[in-house]
């Protein structure tokens, strides 16, 4: 699908990426499980509905620790990926829905959980439909792995290469909800928020792996893909240490009733 397209669909972003997606993501800090469980009382038997799934990276999680999770995952490549990866865990199912459209009962769910996924949302449709089905008292927990912009060489050069080579990666980071519009999102139901350290040491083939994973960047074909990617293996060069790179993240968490 061309960039241009893509960026009117944005359920379909990453239909051609799925395989980079599985491969190199990054997955989540247990502390941000830890923290739920300990602050908020989540715990196995609960009820979960992951919206935006994606290829079940988040839906793994609650399901280690008992939890029955349904994936809403519009992209049919991706939400098949998550499929294939949890087929051994009979607490999770998977069903083509949306953020505003689930398709799941009315209070029918302890937790709706989003990771990484909320900057695609409409937030007003995506309350309404979360408070739909969110039995009294549940919660909604929203959170993303936030890339560190700065504070090493490789951090540092690997922002300046999305904004040399990205098609339209500054829309993208725009999309991003600082803490003010996520507690307003919230309002009175707000019950806290928190912030988790979290990394992956990347290889180059995982690096590249990982920038390919990205929607914004120019895949094989592109006049630009050759270049990015020289671009890249310099950078690598520069900051390798002892084989890798460090992708440094901090993981932002915040919850809440919807009231």
């Amino acid at each position: 699908m061309a960039d241009q397209d893509a960026s009117l669909h944005p359920t379909m972003r990453f239909s051609d990426r799925v395989d980079d997606y599985v491969r190199y993501r990054p997955d989540y800090p247990p502390a941000l499980l830890a923290w739920l469980q300990r602050e908020h009382g989540v715990a196995a038997g609960w009820r979960v509905a992951d919206v935006g799934a994606g290829t079940g990276i988040s839906a793994k999680m609650f399901l280690d620790v008992g939890c029955r999770v349904t994936a809403v995952e519009p992209n049919a490549p991706m939400r098949d990926a998550a499929t294939r990866w949890l087929a051994g865990y009979p607490l999770f199912d998977a069903i083509d829905g949306r953020a505003d459209a689930t398709g799941l009962a009315g209070a029918s769910v302890d937790l709706v959980t989003v990771a990484q996924a909320f900057h695609w949302f409409d937030e007003a449709a995506a309350r309404r439909e979360f408070a739909r089905i969110l039995r009294p008292g549940g919660l909604a927990a929203i959170w993303w792995n936030s890339r560190r912009l700065g504070g090493s060489a490789f951090l540092e050069g690997y922002e300046a290469l999305l904004k040399t080579f990205g098609t339209d990666y500054a829309s993208v980071a725009e999309r991003y909800p600082d803490d003010a519009r996520m507690r307003d999102w919230f309002g009175a139901g707000f019950r806290g928020a928190a912030s988790f350290a979290h990394g992956q040491a990347l290889d180059f083939d995982a690096l590249r792996g990982r920038l390919m994973s990205s929607s914004y960047v120019p895949q094989a074909g592109h006049p630009q893909h050759l270049p990015m990617l020289q671009a890249l293996r310099e950078l690598f060069d520069r900051c390798v240490e002892r084989g890798t790179i460090d992708f440094a993240y901090d993981t932002r968490i915040f919850v809440g009733q919807l009231v």
